[in-house]
């Protein structure tokens, strides 16, 4: 970023973040049009929660099958196409490489406000959706206290004298 004098054309308008981000507070706000994942479950989560849509760049495992459900299942994400790992220079370096005009088409893509404009407002009714399961009566907020009751109920069941650390 530095060889190319990225951070200083975009020191007043943009920011770059080196190490963890704030992930969750940056996916929030307001500014975010979309959300490049590598398609990790956490990160889906937190863009479905976010209500925000997707373009989708797998690197591992189950990271392609995640992304069938953003695209394929969902309609909240566009691809940029990756197929598979490769190894690159090194035994243990790997990477998923993408050429930069198929990013570009994934963006231009998942920004479209015409007919694209659909898997916005999926993202939407999706962000909408979660956030509602996590109200008080929600089917999540529901599954947590019960599984909460029922822990206490096994605890209260074993008894004081009972070992709680054996399985």
């Amino acid at each position: 970023m530095e060889e190319d004098g990225f951070e200083k054309r975009t020191n007043e308008r943009g920011l770059i973040i080196r190490g963890w981000a704030p992930q969750v507070l940056i996916l929030d706000h307001p500014a975010v049009g979309a959300f490049l994942t590598h398609c990790g479950w956490n990160s889906i989560l937190e863009g479905v929660c976010a209500s925000v849509p997707m373009i989708t760049w797998p690197q591992f495992e189950e990271q392609f099958f995640n992304e069938k459900l953003v695209v394929k299942v969902l309609e909240t994400g566009v691809s940029v196409g990756a197929q598979a790992t490769m190894n690159v220079l090194e035994e243990d370096n790997f990477a998923v490489l993408i050429k930069r005009e198929a990013i570009k088409k994934a963006v231009d893509e998942v920004m479209d406000a015409g007919i694209k404009g659909e898997r916005r407002k999926r993202a939407r009714e999706l962000g909408e959706m979660a956030k509602r399961a996590v109200e008080e009566g929600g089917s999540s907020y529901l599954n947590v206290r019960l599984l909460i009751q029922d822990v206490m109920q096994q605890l209260k069941d074993k008894g004081p004298n009972e070992d709680h650390n054996s399985s």
